[in-house]
């Protein structure tokens, strides 16, 4: 540690972001350019000499945080870069999305703020591209084996990027016309700008890496016929089947699922659309359902323009600080976050009906209306208990020209037929079946990501893409010196 005493002297300071009046505005990142570098250095320093860093335990990359938070301290960028990237691909994917499970098992965090890990991670990042730490890492020599990856989200790219260092020729397939999954047209351009996504894949394709676009396998290329052209096949689809929501007057027009808006959203920033079909502009927004995906159709309708918007979100609302009782430390604890959309629709009143930042806590939607056109107008709801009981008299109702279903996602789309074709067994939840190296019930095929292990965080989806490499390297050599961050059968720490 650079400062013995730096977490005593040093308060919290988080990255900035740049005025909410100015921000709207645009799709660029909402944190001020520039402004995280000259404050990172004496936040890398409140990191303490904790003897056992949780941190490592709260992530699942097991990232190396106080080596690097020493070297940042001491502005040794190369050195921090080498120890960052040595545990994962894309530092800078996580260190803008993850909602950092290891600032929570940070030990400074059992009474005081905990070290900005997130933000030293994504200056590393940053950094490492600026300096040309992060050159393509290219093969020495080929294995001759051959890897088909389904899926270029961030399971399936870094376990692609690992299995092209070892040797191996890889092939990822995506059924999108560009590579990234959700990252692409799932993250609205406000979270992750898509240049930083963009410059991992010429990196990728430098070292090797083939992508085949606008090929989904099942439909466009039998699966079968994949499976026999390569030695391994590795599933990283993601968990794309989303929950629906069974009220009355959900077959209204107006009514569409949180990833039916936000693609179309992301492909007017990639220049494929002028305007949105789906456009908030103008209409009454209604999100139903409060975690991060919610979030991202806020920040978005605010950016279209909406008239209002409102989030509703079927838990009470949680208490600012940690219950220790209910969620001690060192578990990431349920807690009342302001993201950077929950904070525009603060500051610009987008939802007159909630208390503060367009959310509505403890809230159950029991039906929708429409007018004569069949196009949905209102959304009526009702508080709910702890046991989501309708609590009698709080019936409401809501203007609603356009409701967004934000509900989450029960495992992997089947309509492709890839599973079937495979004849891929499944979890009674809906997810892939596998057993303890990652290999389904299928020789020669394996599953990593939400595909197989549910819906979960981006940093358990680069940890299963480079735990599911080293398990196809050893299936294909014999042996493997890929390092493997976790098992299937690993969970996040929780009560």
């Amino acid at each position: 540690m650079a400062d013995p005493k730096g977490f005593m002297t040093t308060p919290r300071q988080e990255w900035p972001r740049r005025p909410v009046g100015q921000r709207v505005r645009d799709w660029d990142e909402v944190y001020v350019p520039g402004a995280l570098l000259p404050i990172i250095s004496k936040q890398a320093d409140r990191c303490m000499d904790c003897g056992i860093p949780f941190c490592h335990q709260a992530c699942p990359l097991g990232n190396l945080i106080p080596e690097w938070n020493d070297l940042v301290a001491r502005e040794d960028w190369r050195s921090a870069s080498d120890r960052l990237h040595a545990t994962n691909n894309f530092p800078e994917f996580t260190g803008r999305l993850c909602p950092a499970p290891c600032e929570a098992g940070c030990v400074l965090a059992i009474n005081q703020p905990a070290v900005t890990i997130k933000n030293v991670e994504c200056a590393i990042a940053d950094r490492a591209w600026e300096e040309g730490f992060t050159p393509p890492r290219p093969p020495e020599r080929l294995s001759g084996k051959t890897v088909a990856v389904i899926g270029s989200g961030p399971t399936g790219l870094a376990a692609a990027q690992q299995l092209t260092r070892a040797g191996h020729t890889v092939a990822v397939y995506e059924k999108d016309d560009r590579i990234g999954g959700l990252m692409r047209y799932g993250i609205p351009a406000f979270k992750m700008e898509k240049r930083h996504l963009e410059r991992r894949i010429e990196q990728m394709r430098a070292e090797g890496t083939k992508f085949r676009t606008s090929t989904a396998v099942g439909r466009d290329v039998p699966a079968a016929e994949l499976r026999s052209r390569y030695d391994a096949v590795v599933i990283a689809t993601g968990a794309t089947a989303w929950r629906e929501l069974e009220v009355p007057g959900r077959a209204l027009d107006g009514i569409h699922q949180a990833m039916e808006y936000l693609p179309l959203a992301n492909r007017v920033c990639e220049g494929d659309l002028e305007v949105s079909p789906l456009s908030a502009a103008g209409k009454h927004v209604v999100i139903v359902g409060g975690g991060d995906t919610g979030a991202d159709c806020l920040g978005t309708a605010v950016r279209e323009g909406a008239a209002s918007v409102t989030q509703l979100d079927i838990y009470a609302q949680p208490d600012a600080e940690r219950d220790e009782d209910t969620e001690p430390w060192p578990t990431y604890p349920k807690i009342y976050r302001l993201s950077a959309a929950h904070e525009e629709a603060r500051e610009l009143r987008t939802a007159p009906a909630a208390d503060a930042d367009a959310r509505l806590f403890a809230a159950s939607t029991l039906r929708f209306e429409g007018d004569e056109r069949g196009n949905v107008r209102s959304l009526h709801l009702v508080e709910v208990d702890e046991q989501r009981r309708p609590v009698p008299g709080t019936d409401r109702t809501l203007p609603a020209d356009l409701v967004l279903l934000a509900l989450g996602f029960s495992g992997p789309d089947q309509e492709d037929g890839l599973i079937e074709q495979l004849g891929l067994a499944l979890q009674p939840r809906g997810t892939i079946a596998r057993d303890d190296g990652f290999a389904t019930n299928a020789p020669g095929v394996f599953a990593a990501g939400d595909a197989a292990r549910g819906q979960s965080l981006i940093v358990w989806a680069i940890a299963e893409g480079r735990a599911v490499a080293a398990a196809v390297d050893h299936y294909l050599t014999g042996s493997s010196s890929l390092p493997a961050p976790i098992r299937p059968t690993d969970r996040p720490m929780v009560v």
